[in-house]
């Protein structure tokens, strides 16, 4: 992995993430909660420190002075990059040819593409969705157990919806992505 960041690159990154150094601070922890999900959902072996690692790389090319639009997407596309150097990484450590790998890891790999292709097309089914579609979907699935329920809360009273309705609508919202993701997988497996 690359040098260390310096507080330059840090504080460079905080404020491209929010003006107000308290809201800053408040985005980041968002993003790194986001980036830590991402690297788990797709096995990562190390999430904390595939996702420290993203965050130090954006910090640095802020540092250098690269214009990024938008430092969550760009994030995103960094992190795809950093897991593709760590599984490339454990592959150049596992012999293809070892007669000793089991069934099972080998179906464990196949798991886990799998779970990358429904993932990769979850994104870009997420993506076609309307701005206000993707945002309330992916607010109604944030957190987790009582965050969850009071983030829905929330989240209904803004939309000035009854908390029931607001369910309605998100269940619609995943299902038309579930059918999304199946059409997309069944294009991609085609191939």
């Amino acid at each position: 992995m690359a040098s260390a960041l310096t507080s330059e690159a840090f504080s460079k990154l905080l404020a491209r993430l929010d003006a107000d150094r308290e809201r800053a601070g408040e985005r980041y922890e968002d993003l790194r909660r986001t980036l830590i999900k991402f690297f788990e959902w797709r096995g990562a072996p190390c999430p904390e420190d595939q996702t420290d690692e993203t965050l130090n790389r954006v910090a640095r090319k802020l540092d250098e002075g690269v214009e990024i639009k938008s430092v969550g997407g760009y994030c995103h596309e960094v992190a795809r990059l950093v897991l593709l150097e760590v599984w490339k990484g454990s592959d150049r450590r596992r012999d293809p040819l070892d007669v000793n790998r089991t069934d099972a890891a080998a179906a464990g790999e196949d798991s886990a593409l799998e779970r990358e292709l429904l993932l990769d097309c979850l994104d870009e089914c997420l993506s076609r969705l309307p701005e206000e579609s993707r945002a309330l979907i992916v607010e109604y699935y944030r957190e987790e157990k009582r965050d969850r329920i009071e983030r829905r809360r929330a989240l209904a009273e803004a939309l000035g919806l009854r908390r029931d309705a607001l369910a309605n609508r998100a269940q619609r919202l995943r299902d038309k992505l579930e059918q999304c993701v199946r059409r997309c997988a069944g294009r991609k497996t085609a191939i």
